[in-house]
């Protein structure tokens, strides 16, 4: 009867490292003889990132002409909002002036008015003054003149 014998640690051991061996080995006579396919799969494989790299760039280009135009239309809609808002203050500032002379105007016709309205009244002061005056010289005249013929009655 045959019986079946049992590998110990130090024969498991060396029959891993021969297998890991051989496995390094059929590795390095497939790497090291240029099978048919290797170099085009890997010119293949080099075209493809070149032209992934291509794409790449092409978009950061893109993307780098799309964020200067957006960037150029924004200042363009600043400075329009800008030159809009000094032509607002423009124009109130103008109104304003406008607002000013006209109030100014006013005033000087008010004035102008106040003064003729004074001037007026004086003139008519003056003249009642005046009549006051001659028509007390009459009163006194007559006074005068009664006084005096009474006199002379006496």
């Amino acid at each position: 009867m045959s019986h079946f014998k049992s590998p110990n640690f130090s024969e498991r051991l060396g029959t891993a490292a021969n297998a890991k061996k051989a496995a390094l080995e059929r590795f390095r006579v497939m790497s090291a003889a240029d099978a048919p396919g290797v170099a085009e799969r890997q010119a293949a494989r080099q075209v493809a990132q070149a032209a992934r790299e291509a794409r790449d760039a092409e978009r950061r280009a893109n993307r780098l002409k799309a964020e200067a135009l957006e960037a150029a239309a924004q200042a363009a809609r600043e400075t329009e909002q800008a030159a809009a808002q000094a032509a607002r203050e423009t124009e109130r500032a103008e109104q304003a002036a406008q607002k000013i002379a006209q109030e100014r105007e006013q005033a000087t016709r008010e004035i102008a008015l106040a003064a003729e309205r004074r001037a007026e009244i004086l003139a008519k002061a003056a003249a009642k003054a005046d009549q006051d005056i001659a028509l007390q010289a009459e009163q006194k005249a007559a006074r005068d003149a009664r006084y005096a013929a009474r006199k002379a009655r006496k």
